[in-house]
């Protein structure tokens, strides 16, 4: 099913490729407008999420509205399942939203065969100025901006300190601990309790994984072109670190790290208070404590005082794109500027969708935030990242799912790291070269 949708997307997007290139070839491209419109204006929206998403958008779209009264703007909201079916059906009939929030996994798929506008097209009416350079760069292909970041995040290691203080084990400093302290102080958690509770959550389900890695040992998982640069050694070892962190005990044994995996973040050994440590993003701080019921803090990953390159950088939660078909650019783009760049919007929204990208709203709405999101922007404030990693490429939107699959049979042993390494590489690499 996963298969189906990603060629239905990669289809709708060629489809629009085909388009553009026609429209390319017809004349010159029509002149940017000075000034939006005074004459009736509809824009059509499309995005995903939870209720109180739904919710803090149309309160933002009567704000956008009351400021704009001959823009109306039609919010078109679908749950993460559906969505990407919608967009592709819209955009191959040439018929996709003015405005659609994008993920990172597909900003390639449409915006490197030209269904999303530059936005640098429209930077009159979208401004960029409140946007660190990694961040905005994390919206980039090919040094073209097709993305806004409109949330932003970054790798960490989340700790419950409370099982820490049960078991009278010393919080570690997450300035100069390695790989190798993270896995001792594993083992002590899970020796203390008697087994109770595993040191380590597990890892090697998503990208951040593999991405942290390669870019600590002076390497990327994806080149400039495109195409998976990650060294089969450097995975390798990768693997070989999952596998001894469960095969020493630091983890729970293999079929319980699936089992929990498949339980989503409220069914995780974090969140069940099964696990000391554990790989998430920053923002998922404030998820966790109200899943956990402890004291929980974040952690730097280890590894970064001694890595080649810091592994660590700025990952959007999600963009706002503008179609590159849509026939009021300007007023979408200011759409997409009110809602990611006003503080009237980002009061409005708060975290709901994640830690704003903007750093005047991020500093407007800090004051108001509760103490895990404000640990979280803390955090982000205060880490040392690297560039943007390339943006994932068309063809690559399943990573995960490959992922997880070859750390499954790593930690079964039905496949060596070395093995699994091999494969993996070939695999995505014939899924990006399949996507060109």
């Amino acid at each position: 099913m996963k298969g189906n949708r990603k060629r239905r997307i990669l289809a709708a997007v060629a489809a629009v490729a085909g388009v553009a290139s026609l429209a390319a070839c017809s004349g010159s491209a029509p002149a940017a407008q000075e000034t939006l419109s005074t004459k009736p204006v509809t824009l059509n929206i499309t995005y995903w999420g939870s209720d109180a998403r739904v919710q803090n958008t149309d309160k933002i779209i009567a704000a956008f509205e009351k400021k704009y009264p001959n823009i109306t703007v039609k919010g078109q909201f679908k749950d993460w399942a559906g969505y990407w079916d919608s967009l592709a059906t819209s955009t191959a009939a040439n018929d996709a939203p003015d405005v659609i929030q994008m993920d990172e996994l597909y900003l390639s798929s449409y915006a490197g065969r030209g269904a999303l506008l530059d936005l640098g097209t429209e930077k009159s009416f979208l401004s960029t100025k409140d946007y660190t350079k990694e961040v905005l760069a994390a919206g980039q292909i090919d040094g073209t901006q097709y993305a806004l970041p409109a949330t932003y995040g970054a790798y960490s290691i989340i700790v419950n300190t409370d099982i820490l203080a049960k078991y009278n084990i010393a919080l570690p400093d997450d300035k100069t601990w390695t790989w190798d302290d993270l896995a001792t102080i594993s083992e002590q958690v899970t020796k203390a309790s008697g087994g109770e509770v595993a040191g380590f959550q597990g890892w090697g389900f998503d990208a951040g994984g593999p991405n942290i890695w390669a870019r600590q040992h002076g390497g990327s998982l994806y080149d400039a072109k495109g195409d998976v640069a990650i060294k089969a050694d450097v995975l390798a070892s990768y693997w070989q670190y999952i596998l001894d962190l469960t095969d020493n005990g630091a983890t729970a044994p293999a079929s319980t790290i699936i089992e929990r995996q498949g339980a989503g973040l409220t069914g995780s050994g974090l969140a069940t208070n099964k696990v000391a440590f554990a790989p998430f993003w920053a923002t998922q701080l404030t998820s966790l404590t109200a899943a956990s019921g402890q004291h929980l803090a974040i952690l730097q990953i280890p590894g970064e005082s001694k890595a080649t390159d810091p592994g660590l950088y700025y990952k959007p939660g999600m963009y706002w794109t503008v179609s590159a078909r849509s026939k009021h650019p300007a007023e979408a783009a200011a759409f997409a500027d009110f809602i990611s760049n006003s503080e009237e919007a980002g009061k409005i929204n708060g975290t709901e969708r994640g830690i704003p990208a903007n750093s005047a709203v991020r500093t407007a709405i800090t004051p108001s935030l509760s103490a895990t999101d404000k640990a979280a922007v803390d955090y982000l404030d205060n880490i040392k990242v690297g560039a943007a990693p390339r943006v994932t490429p068309a063809g690559a939107s399943s990573i995960e799912t490959v992922l997880a699959r070859y750390t499954q049979q790593v930690l079964f042993k039905q496949a060596t790291p070395a093995q699994a390494a091999a494969a993996f590489i070939k695999e995505l690499q014939g899924e990006i070269d399949a996507a060109k």
